[in-house]
């Protein structure tokens, strides 16, 4: 069976912070209420993605690296993760704040739960006016200062706001404090982990247990970054119809692409899998004379012998993603 660029069915996620713009803006197919997050490649154990399209149909991650090994995800990916998917591709909604929380890096995900840490990036899709995220310490602080301001809700006063705009992209290293605020639509790149260390949760009480979720502030303490950056956004180039550098990390690599007619793209010397995730209009993949559609708030992922791909679009604008 020969490989082709595959679409996964998504996996839709309550949060308490969750709203409707996954549905209303990406038009996601879901019925539930307080859905914030639509999963659209994973391999998390127990939140396997399966594919939507052609024969591959129902096959997941874990089967499609089994059957096709370096075919699929890369030879040199291959080796690398032990045959592991290193990627989990989200959009998410916020109707209201997320909690302000930290991840860890793999030498502490590792330990504590045997699995990859979470590095990961945000690229802003839509925001309501005067939304914001919060990212990194604005000022800093010691431990003994952190420890205290936990206390109280003074450790609002120590975070660094900053406002959204449509097309802003953020690196999140591991170990940088942050939170997602109210009014934000945006698509995830991270590393294969669902580890999240909540710090604050504005007392917050979840309408389906009817408790305040759990905090992981003794292990948050152990990850923590407490240097101050002068810019948490990242800038990047928009030339049209050209794979624009936007944030290439040891983890993953991320390119901005902006589409006006046709362009091809030549992966033959890339040894990696490539996720398209469309963030601007609608485009057209033709692979081997086959056509894709891929909507505005799609993913697809091309497997990595796939070599030439004709890309065409009004003014598509996607998000290019390789190890």
């Amino acid at each position: 069976m020969e490989l082709y660029p595959l679409k996964f069915q998504p996996l839709y996620k309550y949060r308490l912070w969750g709203g409707d713009k996954l549905k209303t803006v990406l038009k996601k197919d879901y019925n539930e209420q307080n859905i914030g997050e639509s999963w659209e490649v994973s391999d998390v154990d127990g939140d396997e993605t399966k594919v939507m399209n052609g024969p591959l149909k129902g096959y997941r991650l874990k089967e499609l690296i089994g059957e096709f090994k370096g075919e699929f995800i890369g030879h040199s990916v291959y080796e690398m993760f032990n045959g592991q998917f290193p990627l989990l591709i989200k959009f998410i909604d916020s109707k209201a704040p997320l909690s302000i929380q930290v991840h860890p890096d793999n030498e502490f995900a590792k330990k504590q739960h045997n699995s990859f840490g979470k590095n990961e990036m945000w690229f802003i899709m839509e925001n309501d006016l005067d939304a914001e995220i919060i990212m990194g310490f604005e000022k800093e602080l010691s431990i003994v200062e952190y420890q205290a301001a936990l206390k109280t809700t003074s450790i609002l006063e120590f975070v660094h706001y900053e406002k959204t705009h449509k097309g802003d992209a953020f690196y999140i290293p591991a170990g940088r404090i942050h939170a997602i605020g109210a009014g934000v639509l945006l698509a995830e790149i991270q590393q294969t982990s669902d580890i999240t260390y909540r710090i604050y949760d504005y007392d917050r009480i979840d309408k389906l247990t009817g408790e305040k979720r759990e905090l992981h502030n003794d292990l948050a303490e152990n990850v923590l970054d407490f240097n101050v950056c002068e810019n948490y956004k990242t800038d990047y180039p928009t030339k049209k119809n050209k794979s624009n550098k936007l944030i290439h990390s040891p983890y993953f690599k991320t390119n901005y692409l902006l589409i006006e007619g046709e362009i091809t793209k030549d992966y033959s010397k890339l040894d990696s899998f490539v996720i398209y995730i469309c963030v601007e209009n609608d485009i057209i993949l033709t692979v081997n004379n086959i056509r894709f559609t891929l909507n505005y708030g799609e993913t697809i992922l091309l497997p990595a012998s796939t070599s030439i791909v004709k890309l065409t679009s009004s003014n598509g604008g996607i998000l290019e993603v390789f190890m």
